[in-house]
């Protein structure tokens, strides 16, 4: 199977999300223009990207929620389970590793790494924290191969340059900056005061700009 597309990847995600809120409320089934207007797509969008997770529903009672969010979770997590390193325990890495504690028992944060010495050798939020001078040896051992950058700006290329040379393939990066790594690297940014400017903006100009602009 070639590999897809980041979008569609982040829509499986998103379908996951949403397909667990309607469990909590108590929904049995959904058809893909209910999941659709959802997730803010179209009807057959929904269902060529369940096309690529091999689940089909049925024509009279649309998906099984549960079969369904079992289905994309098996094509999404490592059956094994997949470790992630944090870099950078300050207030925002504090306020991830509180909010990924037990959400994701496929995916979770497996060590954090700082170069405070008084954060280093603590358990937070139930995360070990390291120094950075351990993070080669720590990430090798534990096979990490995906990590969350949360360091000033000054320090992201450098922390970046290093994972990538303890093996890691994958980097969500919470600075704001632009990492200069090899193409095989996955890079996420994640800019929340570019976001933050984008939603003020709008809220100026109205949602109807934005679209008749997009």
């Amino acid at each position: 199977m070639n590999a897809l597309s980041d979008k569609t990847v982040g829509r499986l995600s998103l379908y996951r999300r949403l397909l667990n809120g309607l469990v909590a409320d108590g929904v049995t089934h959904v058809y893909s223009h209910q999941l659709a207007v959802l997730a803010g797509g179209t009807a057959a969008q929904v269902r060529r990207d369940m096309m690529a997770v091999g689940y089909t529903g049925s024509p009279k009672r649309g998906y099984d929620i549960r079969e369904l969010a079992q289905s994309i979770g098996a094509f999404m997590d490592a059956p094994e389970g997949q470790g992630v390193a944090l870099i950078g325990v300050g207030n925002l890495g504090r306020a991830i590793l509180a909010y990924f504690a037990g959400r994701r028992p496929h995916l979770a944060i497996q060590a954090a790494f700082d170069a405070d010495p008084y954060k280093a050798n603590r358990v937070i939020h139930g995360c070990h924290c390291y120094p950075m001078t351990e993070m080669d040896t720590i990430a090798a051992k534990a096979n990490i191969r995906t990590a969350i950058i949360a360091v000033p700006a000054t320090e992201a290329q450098a922390v970046a340059a290093k994972l990538v040379r303890a093996g890691v393939r994958g980097i969500l990066n919470f600075a704001p900056i632009r990492l200069h790594l090899p193409a095989e690297v996955y890079v996420e940014d994640i800019d929340m005061t570019m976001s933050l400017e984008k939603v003020a903006y709008f809220s100026r100009k109205g949602r109807a700009e934005k679209e008749v602009n997009s």
